[in-house]
């Protein structure tokens, strides 16, 4: 490209089709699109026309514009795309999620559900619920249970696993309203192990980490990342 003289200026301005807006605009320090061509014709159209400015120089000032250009736009992308994810995330307060974790609430009129992976088929399942305190509440023998994951709802009184309702005797009265802690332990490969427990929670609020993941703020558990969500129920 050659730049020399007046009317090569007057010919790149040509070229652009810049026109002057006659509406008012919002005083701001940040220097957008036109306003930076227009700055830059300018200042070609009052060089010395025995000195014009340097090619590389003018070529480096397009790349810098370009370039700043560029970040800004990613970041209005970025920010919008927050925005939108933080909106439909925003849906899931009050829903319940299910996410790893051997603690969990149980409202009043509501239930506790879980999960629990088995390597192995198993004849000796056996859940503990404990309280706040860590005082016993129920001690619960589901017996054979098959390999793979077996889910379970409690209401404080009694439970169902995989669908059926056990018989034993939870007695008369059902547990409190509060937290509750989870123990389910099983026979695998000769050895009576502890497995991982996975419980449902409700979602009190979402926040936007540092990272920009989204947190869910979980009754009972507390923050965890939306990306580590089981299940939502």
């Amino acid at each position: 490209m050659s730049v020399s003289g007046t009317s090569s200026a007057n010919s790149v301005t040509d070229n652009l089709s810049i026109t002057k807006k006659t509406e008012t605009k919002k005083n701001t320090n940040e220097l957008g699109q036109a306003a930076f061509l227009e700055l830059m014709i300018t200042q070609m159209n009052n060089q010395n026309p025995l000195s014009p400015q340097d090619n590389s120089e003018f070529v480096a000032q397009l790349a810098q514009f370009s370039s700043v250009e560029g970040l800004e736009r990613l970041n209005n992308s970025f920010n919008s795309f927050m925005s939108n994810n933080a909106l439909q995330a925003s849906s899931l307060v009050g829903r319940s999620v299910t996410v790893e974790s051997e603690k969990s609430t149980l409202v009043k009129g509501g239930i506790v559900a879980g999960s629990a992976d088995l390597a192995y088929s198993t004849n000796n399942l056996k859940i503990n619920i404990y309280d706040e305190v860590g005082a016993i509440v129920q001690t619960i023998p589901v017996g054979e249970v098959p390999q793979g994951e077996m889910v379970f709802r409690w209401d404080g009184q009694n439970m169902e696993v995989n669908g059926k309702l056990l018989d034993w005797e939870a007695g008369d009265d059902a547990a409190a309203a509060g937290q509750y802690r989870f123990e389910i332990t099983a026979d695998q490969n000769g050895k009576n192990e502890a497995l991982k427990t996975s419980l449902s929670a409700n979602v009190n609020s979402v926040t936007i980490g540092e990272n920009g993941k989204l947190i869910l703020n979980l009754a009972g558990i507390g923050a965890v990342e939306a990306e580590k969500v089981k299940q939502f129920n």
